[in-house]
Order: structure tokens, then C-alpha cells, then sequence
């Protein structure tokens, strides 16, 4: 099949990365809704933070048809926006005096179980309903760092893309260079 100078990428929905990313925001939105005072900075910071997630998964998936280097800068914007979200909810637990789930305990394995069959926001937001905020917090935390390790290996397959490949100008002199010794 010949190279496409404007390549037609793929759905960012269809992304595990963009779903989990997703799952936080819902989350996160309903736990700022529910457990946050009105008027507390905190809620935009948080709900910000997700929403950026997400958002930036998208955009860099938008910008990926001309530019792999944009794609890359956005799909880290998009792992730092969750990394400041996860020291949110984890800062929520310290404040609060509430125990954050141990690396090993029961309750940590059975969600990163939960994280990995499930990608749906309507699924967990289910459970949220009638779990405590701490619950629901230590549930984020757990999502956020499955996130994170997804948005880490698509920066790894990008990058490597990236170095195979090139990116659009290279592209784009490889096309011409190959039309210019069809048309001599």
C-alpha cells in the first residue's frame, strides 16, 4: 500500500489509555460533586487536572496527522495533568487522616483487577455510589496509576514510531523525492 502523506489515524476512543483516562474524569467530577465543599479551589484544580487528562489524549491524537513530535509533547501534558491528580487524591487521604491502600493489601489487588477488566465510566461510577470517599480516592489512585503506565507505553511506541519513521516533513520530502524520480 503507497504512503499517505496525511495518514488516517485511528479513533482515540478505541485508545485503552483515552477510556481510562475517561473513567478518572466521571470519577473525579463525581467526587468533587459529592465530597468537596462549594466553593473549595480544589475542585476545579482537580476536576481540571482530569479533564486535561483526557482532553490531551485526544488533542494529540487530533495533531498526529502532521505532527508525531505534538502527538508526544500532548500525550505527556496528558500523563503529568493525571500525575498532579493522583497527588490530589493522595494529599485528599493525608488531610484527612484517611489510610491510603498498601501496596499488597486486599482491597489494592481487587481494584487493580477491577482497573484491568473494566473501562467503562458507567461501571464505576456504579460502585462509587455507594462506597465512602475514601473508597472512592484510593479507587481513583489505582486507575490513575494504570493510566500512567498506558500513556507511558504509548509514549514508548510513539517515540519508537517516531525514530522508525519520522514524522510529517519527513514524510512529506520522502513523497516528493519519490514523485520527482517517477515523473523523470
Amino acid at each position: 500500500m503507497p504512503e499517505q502523506l496525511i495518514p488516517h489515524n485511528g479513533n482515540y476512543k478505541k485508545l485503552l489509555s483515552y477510556q481510562k483516562a475517561d473513567v478518572i474524569f466521571q470519577l473525579t467530577y463525581d467526587f468533587c460533586e459529592r465530597f468537596l465543599s462549594k466553593g473549595d479551589r480544589t475542585i476545579d484544580q482537580m476536576v481540571q487536572a482530569a479533564r486535561s487528562g483526557k482532553q490531551n489524549i485526544i488533542e494529540g491524537c487530533a495533531a498526529s496527522t502532521t505532527s508525531a513530535k505534538t502527538e508526544i509533547k500532548l500525550v505527556n501534558v496528558a500523563k503529568a495533568s493525571l500525575q498532579e491528580l493522583l497527588e490530589d487524591y493522595e494529599d485528599y487521604l493525608k488531610t484527612r487522616h484517611c489510610r491510603q491502600w498498601e501496596e499488597g493489601s486486599e482491597e489494592l489487588e481487587a481494584m487493580r483487577k477491577l482497573g484491568k477488566m473494566h473501562s467503562d465510566a458507567a461501571f464505576f461510577l456504579e460502585l462509587a455510589a455507594t462506597r465512602p470517599p475514601e473508597t472512592i480516592a484510593n479507587m481513583c489512585i489505582v486507575l490513575i496509576k494504570q493510566a500512567d503506565y498506558l500513556l507511558y507505553r504509548q509514549l514508548q511506541r510513539l517515540s519508537d514510531d517516531f525514530l522508525k519513521n519520522g514524522g510529517f516533513t519527513e514524510r512529506l520530502y520522502r513523497m516528493r523525492s519519490q514523485n520527482r524520480k517517477q515523473t523523470l
